[in-house]
């Protein structure tokens, strides 16, 4: 597995999580570091909640000066199209964030929707067994949590394929953890899981 920072040479903000890049998201990740290549200055990303997307966005604007809108569906839509625009005049790389790209997205300004039809697509894919792992180990080491190798494979097998998913589990197993005072094991991710609902039981 590899940071998002080292194979491409991004100088991705120290305070920041590190983006942890798998074949889940890697297509995303070369699209966009292909930027110069794009057929218009801007490009549309997008991913599941809590995928990295907005992360992964910074780490863009960093590399390339240029600029980013996040949460896009929640954005004035003349706010986009200014923008658009203003990366096309000023030869600057555009990058919006969003759940989904168009028609998904539905955009009412005509004019705005014909620049996204023509604008580059990256997506970011579900979380695959790799970049499940890799979450669980970078999420409970930043919490100082000690989670072995065969406690992270069990998880992996066993939790719901999104990030969103994996930062829960991290969660209640942290506050577990904390109210029995104990370490964490399989059968404290057990009862702890099955009764958040976030594992079935076996």
């Amino acid at each position: 597995m590899n940071q998002m920072a080292l194979p491409l040479q991004w100088p991705a903000d120290p305070r920041s999580d590190a983006f942890l890049m798998t074949e889940s998201n890697r297509l995303a990740a070369r699209m966009l570091e292909q930027w110069e290549a794009w057929p218009t200055m801007a490009a549309i990303l997008t991913g599941p909640r809590k995928s990295g997307r907005s992360l992964l966005a910074r780490i863009f604007a960093a590399r390339t000066g240029g600029t980013i809108i996040d949460d896009a569906e929640r954005v004035p839509e003349v706010q986009i199209f200014h923008a658009w625009n203003r990366a096309q005049a000023d030869r600057l790389p555009l990058l919006i964030v969003a759940d989904a790209p168009p028609p998904r997205w539905q955009v009412k300004l005509p004019d705005l929707r014909s620049r996204l039809a023509n604008s580059s697509l990256a997506e970011i894919g579900p979380p695959d067994d790799e970049l499940v792992a890799g979450l669980f180990e970078h999420l409970f080491e930043r919490r100082g949590l000690d989670a072995r190798p065969d406690l992270i494979e069990w998880l992996t097998l066993r939790i719901e394929r999104s990030h969103l998913s994996v930062i829960r589990a991290v969660d209640m197993l942290d506050q577990g953890a904390m109210e029995r005072r104990a370490r964490l094991s399989i059968p404290l991710a057990r009862s702890t899981l099955i009764a958040a609902g976030l594992i079935a039981e076996p």
